[in-house]
């Protein structure tokens, strides 16, 4: 077990107060999950800074454009493999061990690209990040939603998105002033960091409950928590007693099939609904121009605001504009109905990307009656706007609230494959189709995309703000449960065995939904 007393000195350190010390505790073990966290930012970034230097006449590495999208679009594939390695890992071994064993992958990446001298010693560390980041999908949500208390666990979880969005803007803003190679030196810290904090980390109270660990896991959550959250300690250890009594008796009094089973719930419009919203949501997502935009910053604002533009400049002013939308949708989404904000913000980015469209083809023609910096910036402000308010954080909210608690598990796994999978094709495609139709031809592709998407969300989302998950779901089935669901749900939420799985999967999946 880790050393409790040193980590309580170097706590007494920094807070003299025991009130503090307590929130100091799970505060610092969630801090080395964002870290991490901003450390992926800044390897999702990265692209931006690497691509314009390689392109430089004095570059000692050559790429041709194919090499350029692969070496922006291989995370996608990669972190869909990572994402399924860490699972077992954390099972068996422990959500403390998992941390070191995700953490290992980024920063050997790292060092591999700052030690490169050709493309495939690039494509390397960018493999070995890539699976990082998938290893640490999983599993980031699981450590904060097990350590953290419940008042401050939301709080936590919502930080998410925002630390990712701060390691973009790190890596944009110190690769606009040093060259990639001291870039990635610097973007090493993070990962680092969070090495050294999760060796003072304790492991999780749940896991060790999982194992019948009982004593470490009430002397670590008591660490962690103070003896105010009792209730959930012990509601926590009675769960799994249950679970081990029941497991053996479960197992044997299922006569049904699996495949059967699984034909069964296919069928249902409760479960291939939702799947099929949030796969359109999570590739909608990808051509709303955040992802694009993130890899191939420089490039895309060159190509629209013109080659005399300082594209590091506004790369900065995009990056600024996203933390802080970030920060407001969390806010403004609580206040508005799921739908009014999709579909506002929605036609707002379709607006502007057909708009992008129009201005680069009749400037490419010599056809606009009056040009201005002004307006391609005002343009691309507002489609990085409708991103980072609407667009980006929406699928994620949604995601969380249309699956029923038994298809929450596979549900993110569906989503998690989905988005890797566009992210990888919208990066891979975007240079090729630049090169092919030009960037209005692009743009226009996009909003196609985007008009096709949001017709299927218009189509099978329902108002989800307010309504409870029973509600939702009765929505999708186009009917109440009838008196033999009933009873099959109130099983479902009976059973120790499914109760205690449920809860797991839950943690699991709000990685997925937090993405």
């Amino acid at each position: 077990m880790f050393n409790l007393s040193a980590f309580k000195i170097i706590i007494r350190v920094l807070h003299g107060t025991q009130n503090h010390q307590k929130q100091c505790f799970y505060c610092f073990v969630t801090a080395a999950v964002g870290s991490n966290i901003i450390g992926h930012g800044c390897t999702i970034g990265f692209p931006a800074i690497l691509l314009p230097q390689l392109q430089q006449p004095d570059s000692f590495i050559k790429l041709s454009s194919a090499e350029e999208s692969w070496l922006a679009a291989v995370l996608g594939i990669t972190q869909l493999v990572g994402s399924f390695i860490t699972s077992p890992i954390m099972s068996r071994f422990g959500r403390r061990f998992a941390h070191f064993v995700v953490t290992i992958p980024v920063l050997v990446g790292w060092f591999t690209t700052i030690l490169a001298t050709n493309f495939e010693e690039l494509l390397l560390g960018r493999i070995l990040q890539g699976l990082s980041i998938g290893m640490l999908s999983p599993l980031r949500s699981v450590l904060i939603g097990e350590y953290a208390s419940p008042r401050n666990r939301g709080a936590f979880l919502t930080t998410i998105s925002l630390t990712q969005a701060f390691g973009i803007f790190f890596v944009h803003l110190i690769g606009s002033i040093l060259s990639w190679q001291k870039t990635a030196l610097i973007c090493v810290f993070f990962s680092f960091v969070s090495l050294v904090m999760t060796i003072y980390s304790p492991e999780s109270p749940s896991w060790l409950a999982s194992k019948n660990r009982y004593e470490e896991s009430r002397e670590v959550f008591r660490w962690l928590r103070g003896n105010d959250e009792e209730d959930e300690l012990e509601e926590m250890i009675q769960a799994r007693m249950l679970y081990e009594d029941a497991a053996i008796s479960l197992k044997a009094k299922r006569s049904e099939s699996r495949f059967r089973e699984m034909i069964t719930t296919i069928k249902k419009k409760e479960f291939h609904k939702p799947i099929i919203l949030m796969m359109h949501a999570y590739v909608m997502v990808q051509f709303a121009g955040g992802t694009t935009m993130a890899a191939y910053s420089t490039k895309i604002i060159k190509l629209i605001l013109g080659p005399a533009a300082n594209a590091n400049f506004w790369m900065i002013v995009l990056d600024t504009q996203r933390l802080i939308s970030n920060s407001v949708a969390v806010f403004v989404i609580n206040k508005l109905k799921r739908r009014t904000m999709m579909f506002a913000t929605g036609g707002l980015c379709v607006f502007s990307q057909i708009a992008i469209s129009g201005y680069t083809y009749l400037r490419s023609e010599h056809a606009l009656p009056y040009d201005a910096m002004w307006i391609p910036a005002l343009l691309i402000n507002l489609q990085f706007f409708t991103v980072a308010t609407g667009m980006l954080p929406l699928p994620n909210v949604i995601g969380g609230e249309v699956f029923p608690l038994e298809y929450k598990s596979i549900g993110g796994t569906i989503s998690l494959a989905t988005m890797s999978v566009s992210f990888f094709l919208v990066l891979k495609t975007f240079p090729g189709l630049v090169d092919s139709v030009g960037v209005h031809g692009t743009y226009t592709v996009y909003s196609l995309m985007l008009c096709y998407c949001l017709l299927v969300i218009w189509i099978l989302l329902p108002e989800t703000k307010g309504k409870t998950l029973q509600q939702i779901e009765d929505e999708f089935r186009g009917r109440p449960l009838n008196r033999q669901e009933l009873e099959e749900k109130e099983i479902f939420h009976s059973c120790p065995v499914l109760a205690y799985k449920r809860k797991m999967s839950m943690r699991r999946c709000s990685s997925h939904i937090l993405h």
